[in-house]
Formats: C-alpha cells, sequence, structure tokens
C-alpha cells in the first residue's frame, strides 16, 4: 500500500491534502458567477456553500451534526462536529491549511481523493467564496485538543491563525456576515433555510440539521428552531411530498444500492393524480435539468414494469400501445447518486452528463423493482392498471392535443379570436397580459402599447388542473386559447408531454388579475396550470404577475397610487399629517374600476409598473403547495390558510 492509500485508508487530513488550483481575485468583482446573483438567491447561496462544507464531512463519515444559527445583526453561524478544517503549515502556500482554504480558490480537500471520495457544493469555491463577500468572517477550528481562530473581513486576514483555547471536541465554526457593499438584500428568511436544511436531512439519513433564529425571541427567552432527521432518507422525503395525495401503495419502494462505484439511492410511490413528479439530485445537489441519472431510471422503470404486465398477461386485452409516459403517470420518486467527479452541463449547471451513471441507475432501478413487483404483487396489479388508465387517457389527450395544435400559431389563421396581438414579432420584445375577464381585457385594450403588448382576456376561473385528467385540460377552451396564443407545442414526438417551446411568441407572460381574493384565486389556478404543463416557461424566467394599485390617495392636489398599506400609511403621515380622514382614499377592489390610462400608467407601462418575477425555489415544496392549494383534501388547506392569513392581505 502507497503512502497515499495509508492516508486514506486512515481518514487523515492535513495540509498535504489541501491542493490549490487557482487564486481569489475575480470573486469580489464578479460575484453572481459565483453565487448566481446579489440579491436574496446569492445571499442564501452563502449559508448553502458553508453547510456544504460540512455536508461533504458527514459523506466522508466524520460529522453527524450540523448546527446553522441566524444570528441578531443577520449575521449566519454554521458548526459542524467533523474532524475540523486542517490547520498545519501549507508547503506550497506558506502559510495555514485554513488561511489557504478560506482564501483561495479551489482550495479544498475534495481536490485530492483521498480527503473526500465524494463531495457537493461548488468544489472548493464554497468557503472562500464566502469568506471574499463577507464583510467578516470568523473561523473557529476544534481540533487535536485546541481551539484554533482566525478572522477576516472582505476576504483578507486580520492577522495570522492563533490558538485561542482548549477543548474536547473536534469540528469547525464558521461566522460570516454579507458584505453590504455587494448584496442588495441582506435579510435571511427562515423559511428558505428551512426548506434546504430539510432536503439535506432527507438526503442524508441518519444526519442532525437543526436551524435556530435568534433574531427575535419567544416569551419565555428561547428562540425559534427546528431539527431535521430523517432515519429513512428518501423513503421519508417522498412520503413528505405526497403527504396530501391519495397513495396507491403503503409503503414507497425503497432502493440503496451501488453500482460500479455509484452510490444509488431510490425511493418511489404512485398517487391518484396525472402528474409526474421525478426529483434528481448529485452529491446533495437538485438537478433541476435531470440528466443521465435521470434517463437511467427512466429506462429501468419502464422496461421493468413492461415485463413484468407482459410475464403477467395483464396487457393482453388492452388495445393502447403502452408508452413510456404511461409508466410515469401518478408517479413521485426522489433519486439520488453520489459521483465521483460529476459532469454537469445545461443552461444552469444542474444536468449530469457523466454517461456511465446511466447504466448504472438502469441496473439498479430494474434489479430492484423487479423485486418488488414480484413480493408484493397487489401493489404490482395497482401500478399496471394505473398504467393502463394512463394510456387509455393519453389517446384521448393525443386528440385533444391535435386540436390544440391543429393551425400553425404562425400562421395568424390559428390564433384566439379574443387575442389582441401585438405588431413586433420579435419574442425577446414582445409581452402578453393574461387578463381576468373581457371587460378588465377591453380596458387593456385601450391601455397599453399595440407595438409590444399583446392582451388576452380570460373568461373567469379557468379549470383547476390539479383534479382534471390531461384530456379534460387540453378541451378547456380558455388553455387551449393559452397554449395557441403563447405559440408552444407540447413534445416533438406524437406520444410526448414534453413542452417545446422553441417558438414561444413572448418571453414575457404576465398575469394581471384583480387585486382581491377572487384575483388571487385565480392566479392560483392559473399558476397550477403552468407548474404542471408549461413549467420551462417559469424555469426559464418567462412568467410575471403584474402588480395593480391598491389605492389612490389624493389630497388636495397631491395624488399618489399606492401599491400597499404601507405606501397608503406614508402617504397619510406626509400629507395628511397621519390623520386617515384628511385623506381621500380610493380602494381598487378591480382592474374595471381603472380606466384605460390610469391601468396603462400603474400597471402596464414597463416605467413605472411593478412586476413580479415566479421563480421555483423548491420544486418538491411547491409541489407540495399546489397539491394541498388546489387538490382534494381540505383540511391541509385549511391548516395552510390559518397558518399564513395573518401575512397575506386579503380583501374579503
Amino acid at each position: 500500500m502507497s503512502e497515499e492509500e495509508k492516508k486514506s485508508a486512515s481518514g487523515a487530513y492535513s495540509a498535504e491534502n489541501i491542493q490549490v488550483l487557482e487564486g481569489l481575485e475575480a470573486v469580489r468583482k464578479r460575484p453572481a458567477m459565483y453565487i448566481g446573483d446579489i440579491s436574496e438567491k446569492g445571499l442564501h447561496h452563502l449559508v448553502y456553500e458553508v453547510v456544504d462544507n460540512s455536508i461533504d464531512e458527514a459523506l466522508a463519515g466524520y460529522c453527524t451534526e450540523i448546527d446553522v444559527i441566524i444570528n441578531e445583526d443577520n449575521s449566519v453561524t454554521v458548526k459542524d462536529n467533523g474532524r475540523g478544517i486542517p490547520v498545519d503549515y501549507h508547503a506550497k502556500e506558506k502559510k495555514s491549511a485554513l488561511e489557504v482554504v478560506l482564501t483561495v480558490l479551489h482550495a479544498g480537500g475534495k481536490f485530492d481523493k483521498g480527503s473526500y471520495k465524494v463531495s457537493g457544493g461548488l468544489h472548493g469555491v464554497g468557503v472562500s467564496c464566502v469568506n471574499a463577500l463577507s464583510i467578516y468572517l470568523k473561523a473557529e477550528v476544534y481540533k487535536d485538543g485546541k481551539i484554533y481562530t482566525q478572522e477576516y473581513s472582505q476576504g483578507k486576514p486580520y492577522a495570522d491563525v492563533k490558538i485561542t483555547g482548549e477543548t474536547k471536541e473536534n469540528g469547525t465554526v464558521i461566522t460570516f456576515k454579507p458584505d453590504d457593499t455587494i448584496f442588495t438584500i441582506l435579510e435571511y428568511r427562515y423559511d428558505i433555510l428551512a426548506t434546504r436544511l430539510r432536503e439535506l436531512a432527507f438526503l442524508n439519513a441518519g444526519l442532525t440539521l437543526t436551524l435556530t433564529d435568534k433574531r427575535s425571541s419567544r416569551e419565555d427567552g428561547t428562540f425559534k428552531t427546528e431539527r431535521f432527521y430523517s432515519d429513512t432518507g428518501l423513503e421519508e422525503f417522498v412520503r413528505y411530498i405526497d403527504k396530501n395525495k391519495v397513495t396507491l401503495i403503503q409503503v414507497p419502494i425503497h432502493i440503496v444500492t451501488e453500482k460500479n462505484g455509484i452510490p444509488i439511492e431510490i425511493a418511489m410511490t404512485y398517487n391518484d393524480t396525472y402528474n409526474e413528479n421525478i426529483f434528481s439530485y448529485v452529491n446533495n445537489i437538485n438537478t433541476i435539468e435531470g440528466g443521465t441519472h435521470l434517463t437511467g431510471f427512466r429506462r429501468g422503470l419502464s422496461r421493468t414494469l413492461k415485463k413484468y404486465a407482459e410475464d403477467s398477461k395483464m396487457l393482453e386485452k388492452v388495445k393502447v400501445e403502452i408508452s413510456g409516459d404511461d409508466f410515469r403517470e401518478g408517479l413521485t420518486a426522489v433519486l439520488s447518486v453520489k459521483v465521483q467527479e460529476p459532469q454537469f452541463e445545461g443552461q444552469t449547471k444542474t444536468k449530469l452528463g457523466n454517461s456511465d451513471v446511466i447504466g448504472a441507475v438502469d441496473q439498479a432501478t430494474g434489479e430492484a423493482l423487479k423485486y418488488y413487483l414480484e413480493e408484493h404483487p397487489r401493489d404490482a396489479r395497482m401500478i399496471v392498471d394505473k398504467v393502463i388508465l394512463a394510456a387509455t387517457a393519453r389517446q384521448a389527450a393525443r386528440k385533444a392535443r391535435e386540436m390544440v395544435q391543429r393551425k400553425s400559431p404562425l400562421s395568424g389563421a390559428g390564433l384566439p379570436g379574443k387575442l389582441a396581438d401585438c405588431s413586433s414579432k420579435d419574442p425577446s420584445l414582445s409581452e402578453i397580459f393574461l387578463v381576468e375577464g373581457d371587460s378588465a381585457g377591453g380596458t387593456a385594450k385601450q391601455g397599453r402599447n399595440r407595438m409590444f403588448q399583446a392582451i388576452l382576456p380570460l373568461r373567469g376561473k379557468i379549470l383547476n388542473v390539479e383534479k382534471a385528467m390531461p384530456h379534460k385540460v387540453l378541451e378547456s377552451d380558455e388553455i387551449k386559447n393559452i397554449y395557441t396564443a403563447l405559440g408552444v407545442t407540447i413534445g416533438t414526438e406524437e406520444d410526448s408531454k414534453e413542452l417545446n417551446i422553441a417558438k414561444l411568441r413572448y418571453h414575457k407572460i404576465i398575469l394581471m388579475t384583480d387585486a382581491d381574493v377572487d384575483g388571487s384565486h385565480i392566479d392560483t389556478l392559473i399558476l397550477t396550470f403552468f407548474f404542471r404543463y408549461m413549467r420551462p416557461l417559469i424555469e426559464n424566467g418567462f412568467v410575471y404577475i403584474a402588480t395593480p394599485p391598491l389605492y389612490l390617495c389624493k389630497k388636495g392636489k397631491a395624488e399618489e397610487y399606492c401599491y400597499n398599506d404601507r405606501q397608503r400609511k406614508e402617504f397619510i403621515d406626509k400629507y395628511g399629517d397621519g390623520n386617515e380622514n384628511a385623506v381621500h382614499t380610493q380602494r381598487y377592489k378591480g382592474l374595471g374600476e381603472m380606466n384605460a390610462e390610469q391601468l396603462w400608467i400603474t400597471t402596464m407601462n414597463p416605467e413605472n409598473r411593478l412586476l413580479k418575477q415566479v421563480t421555483i425555489e423548491n420544486a418538491a415544496d411547491a409541489d407540495i403547495i399546489f397539491t394541498m392549494l388546489m387538490g382534494e383534501e381540505v383540511a391541509p388547506r385549511r391548516e395552510f390558510i390559518e397558518e399564513n392569513a395573518t401575512y397575506a392581505n386579503i380583501d374579503a
């Protein structure tokens, strides 16, 4: 055994394991290249990067607990009980290994295969990137009976590493405060961090993650704290995702194996909905664009289920051809693989490209599923019956889809009669407003800029797609109009459900509804449709929600549109000396209460308007919320409204 192999076997972790690839200069100049953006998303990404370092220790078998604390000043502390970042002298860099890790981009133990078999995060960019973008960072390492400390500002150390105490513990504590000269948003959101830590607990069974918010204390002096832990990992994750759905099988199918040196974990179940929900991960990174691991899973699933159904003579009397999509209707699955050197591609670098993973996941899925089906004949029959029903419904859906796509949207003749199109033919310059009702639609048509703004009035509340079979969705006139107006088609192959957005006619799709409960309900119905049937439009950043004003406030010659109660109060304080009765306030309950000029000025003019871009922070959580809000179960919906109604501006 070589010297390097001996170190690997013993779990040694020292300065020799830290390899330096390049310097840190570019991070502060172009932070968005490293963390996505400098607003809310990037701010929270800093926490994920520090946590990912601790997760890597857990993956290597040395860490069982990670604590994340939001401090009173919106700084964050991340503490783990791993081995502790090495602090000994790094011969090449001529400084402590701790300082190397925290000040040099692409420096870390994960480049040395003896230290980590697999790792997540940005592959060494993480902690040094966080350091560069923090006005203050303090690193404490508990190692070899001593506490080692070093402090930094904007990536530069105040002084060398110092021994500041003695300890019996092992681990690393990183406390950092984001730089307010870089980030446009500095306040951490508890719910966003909780969602990610919950996800990490499911993906790493046996690991305890705790989130504490010290920004406000309870009456008894304690702080808001949640503990995330999962015994069964992905099996529990699937149960969590499907908690508001009616499942067809009692216990999720759970696969934990290793093929070709690739650890693979899969959990899956079937429910009575018509949607396919597969969430895939590589080294704890959510691969929202899928990749080779997802291809392998789908291939193994379809092949194995089809062979079982044929061998069991269950397809003999079925008159329709079974396709791959049919095996995945009503399926909820989570797939997690650990790959030593992942190759990512795609628009957001979250699509796995390693070709050897296809065969490994295909084989693992096939073997485990074959055994499960043989051991659980009742569940197997329910799954196959669901597949046959899906195939029959798909045939009806294909006919409905052909009705949607019979005429080319670009020919002009196929456009919906109610659509008032814009003059521009450049999608990047064009936008379409989906407007509630013919009355508001008429006002919007008068108020718009015809050059680049199109208007499509919608009649009342569109179909709730959460409760409808796919062919019923495509038979809905309002939904057919949306497909045709946008110019998108369903799939490039005859039976594919994939949305083809190559001929999308507008790069801004704006929902414009009344600022009341009914308007919010219509927004939710349309967003449910987009999430279930047009998700790529959301993922590519094409979907927005318009924000009409709630009030028009007047006092003398002073006049101001107010979009929320805070702005209204500010107007009253400024012009009415705090006296509400001294200010005339007009409450807009509907778009129809504004004339064309007012609607243009407040809601449609790009120079004045406020648009909210619709994004998907976490697809699994979004799935749960849409099911809960628009599904059959009343109790979870009531509970959600009771918990959140106090924070919402609801006009009864």
